[in-house]
């Protein structure tokens, strides 16, 4: 079945909402995309909606949890692609998952293209080109001979366990800096 794309959201209309009344918006985007999906699976379960994901993804799936979550950095910083495209993608996983009866089919299979294709009238992207620089916290600072690095949390922790870490440019084993 193939159908039109959603309706692309103003973008004048998207730049004048302050963050809460973007999140909003979103969360009705996401029950226009759920709308479209349940042409096709009429008993399609609404799923609950997060904006607590950071670091460089967009979105998620979040089967488990029964919903999907967004960055709101990257939300904030690309409205109309969000609407237009992240959201899309995301409720595209929601149904591919519940027509599948579980997570046995790839997350960017020939299903989940069908349906971003078919149902959403979009090309099947599996990554963003957002500017990923703001929405990345990365305050632990290392040096090397050459230059800064900044560590997230996560890497910054695999440091304390042991890992090691050495620069690109100069070969050196980084070592965290306690004062900067």
């Amino acid at each position: 079945m193939k159908t039109s794309p959603l309706p692309p959201w103003p973008a004048e209309q998207l730049a004048a909402l302050s963050a809460q009344a973007l999140h909003s918006a979103a969360q009705e985007r996401v029950h226009e995309a759920l709308g479209r999906c349940r042409e096709v699976y009429p008993e399609l379960p609404a799923p609950r909606v997060w904006f607590d994901l950071k670091g460089a993804s967009a979105g998620q799936a979040h089967l488990g949890k029964g919903g999907l979550r967004f960055n709101p950095v990257l939300l904030e910083g690309n409205r109309s692609a969000f609407f237009d495209d992240v959201i899309p993608h995301e409720m595209a996983h929601w149904l591919v998952f519940h027509l599948a009866n579980g997570p046995r089919l790839k997350p960017h299979g020939r299903e989940w293209k069908s349906v971003m294709r078919d149902l959403f009238g979009l090309e099947p992207k599996v990554t963003h080109q957002f500017d990923i620089k703001h929405s990345q916290v990365r305050p632990y600072h290392y040096r090397c001979h050459c230059q800064s690095h900044y560590f997230t949390a996560r890497r910054h922790s695999l440091v304390l366990k042991g890992r090691r870490y050495r620069c690109r440019d100069c070969a050196q084993t980084l070592v965290y800096c306690t004062i900067d």
